[in-house]
């Protein structure tokens, strides 16, 4: 089988290859000037943005998330507006909504549309989960269709759009548990942890100390969404796709080809966005290691962001202290990888 290892020359496919090999570096460097360690974290975000996609955060308070996709948006020169979730938000707040204006000069009386903050490049959706369900699902039209509908009237969003969302881990107080159907709209649910001693000593020496970095705009609104474009273009051997599958399909209980453990931990297991996200997040992580073709390596590398919000456990998981993580890293175990030289 032929495998294609880059672009032709001359091409747009080309050029968007070139400028993304490049920027990469130079977006590293900028955000290194504001956030310490989290190098897998910041991978698995810039794989989110490369495929136009949107994603959760999930970590404690101060763990640097809002401060993460800030810098982010001021070094894509993008458009950044901040929602801070609480429990009394309503989807009018998010979306928009219609006041009713006198003229004037005539006197007249007319509805005028006044847009929420959704109307923007980059969203943050900041600790999404200290409101309710009501609230949350505001936004799924807004991520799976790039438009909302106040009042009947569809009206299109900025290109692109992303939501970055944060969220505090459910025990804490206040928390609500994202739907379902909010979570499958987010490509990855990406973890951010406490960072070591050093690193911690580092960012506590540099917040104390009065500097602030002024950060330089790497990529442009247009770049964004070249870049999903040629992601969408990295080729896929048909073993690759198919290992991808048959991880989503052995996540779920009702499959008869689930594992034993599957059937006895789990409720629901991924759906079909579970294997999208599988197949774009692979496509992404390829085009970031300088190759124009995927592996079975990139498949398992975004595994746990692409279905730890889309496997959910039941009673007996719970009462044997088993995660959707742990799950994951036995389905890596248990589905065997194609024979093709293509790990």
């Amino acid at each position: 089988m032929e495998v294609v290892s880059k672009p032709s020359a001359g091409s747009s496919q080309q050029e968007s290859y070139e400028k993304l090999q490049a920027g990469r570096e130079k977006l590293l460097r900028q955000l290194r000037r504001v956030i310490v360690g989290q190098n897998e974290v910041i991978e698995e975000l810039m794989i989110v943005l490369f495929t136009g996609s949107h994603g959760l955060i999930t970590g404690a308070p101060g763990l640097a998330k809002t401060l993460l996709i800030r810098s982010i948006a001021r070094i894509l020169d993008l458009e950044f507006k901040r929602i801070q979730f609480t429990p009394d938000l309503m989807p009018s707040d998010i979306v928009g909504s219609e006041i009713l204006e006198e003229d004037r000069g005539s006197g007249r009386r007319e509805f005028k549309f006044v847009p929420g903050p959704v109307f923007t490049n980059v969203l943050l959706a900041d600790e999404i989960n200290r409101t309710p369900p009501k609230t949350q699902s505001a936004l799924l039209e807004a991520m799976e269709e790039k438009q909302v509908t106040v009042a009947g009237e569809r009206r299109l969003l900025a290109r692109p759009f992303f939501v970055l969302a944060t969220q505090n881990p459910i025990e804490l107080e206040g928390t609500y548990p994202l739907p379902e159907a909010q979570l499958d709209r987010f490509m990855f649910n990406i973890l951010i942890d406490y960072l070591n001693e050093d690193q911690e000593l580092e960012v506590a020496t540099c917040t104390t100390s009065g500097e602030h970095p002024e950060l330089e705009s790497v990529f442009s609104g247009q770049d964004m969404l070249d870049f999903a474009r040629l992601t969408r273009q990295v080729p896929i051997a048909e073993p690759v796709a198919r290992y991808a599958v048959r991880l989503t399909q052995a996540s779920r209980p009702s499959n008869g080809a689930a594992p034993e453990f599957v059937t006895k931990w789990v409720s629901w297991g991924a759906g079909t966005r579970g294997t999208q996200s599988l197949l774009l997040g692979a496509k992404a992580r390829a085009l970031l290691k300088g190759r124009f073709h995927v592996s079975c390596s990139d498949i398992r590398a975004v595994a746990m962001s692409a279905l730890r919000h889309r496997i959910l456990t039941n009673f007996r998981a719970e009462a044997d202290r088993v995660c959707a993580e742990d799950i994951i890293a036995q389905l890596l175990e248990a589905v065997p990888e194609p024979k093709s030289g293509l790990a």
